[in-house]
């Protein structure tokens, strides 16, 4: 007698998948792929399938069939693809260098830098960061020099010098008024 009731699991269609017809799924994933990528839709942290979905004339459940079939992934899923791509151009573009991870997020249309990292990482396998560092060590033209702060030490020097050359000029306009004063009491 078996101790657990352990029974293969079985995969389950979902009955509302074939009801859409595959005619209508054709124009549905030209209408999704117009909105979601030519848009930029996925750029919109607000943008969701319910917003699709009305802009289509549908419903929800329509937009996950089509999305589930012919992409084989979730809503979500699909969007954040777009989403990764981008950010992972502009990771690499020179324009870029300076932006923060949190600024990269914003831009793909990711609302906070923790959804961000995580669907990149599972998409890519790395972090955004680690993605950046990984294509600067294999195009080292591509690296952007930041202005380097100075250190206090040349700070004082700096000073040090602007304060000579202030008191070297006080002194240069000291003399020529004194000069002229003396030529002109004479």
């Amino acid at each position: 007698m078996a101790k657990y009731n352990i029974s293969e699991k079985k995969e389950k269609v979902a009955a509302y998948r074939t009801l859409v017809s595959p005619k209508l799924m054709d124009e549905m994933q030209e209408k999704i792929l117009n909105i979601i990528v030519m848009q930029k839709k996925y750029r919109d942290k607000d943008y969701s399938a319910k917003k699709l979905a009305e802009e289509l004339g549908t419903n929800t459940r329509y937009i996950s069939a089509i999305v589930n079939v012919r992409f084989h992934m979730n809503y979500t899923s699909f969007v954040n693809k777009y989403r990764i791509e981008e950010a992972m151009t502009i990771l690499v573009d020179k324009r870029y260098q300076d932006l923060r991870m949190e600024e990269v997020s914003d831009m793909v249309g990711f609302s906070n830098r923790q959804s961000f990292y995580a669907s990149f990482y599972r998409m890519i396998g790395i972090t955004p960061r680690e993605y950046r560092l990984m294509h600067l060590k294999q195009h080292p033209d591509m690296k952007v020099t930041k202005k380097a702060k100075p250190k206090a030490k040349d700070k004082a020097k700096t000073k040090a010098k602007t304060t000579a050359k202030a008191k070297t000029t006080a002194r240069t306009r000291s003399k020529a008024t004194t000069k002229t004063k003396t030529e002109s009491e004479a």
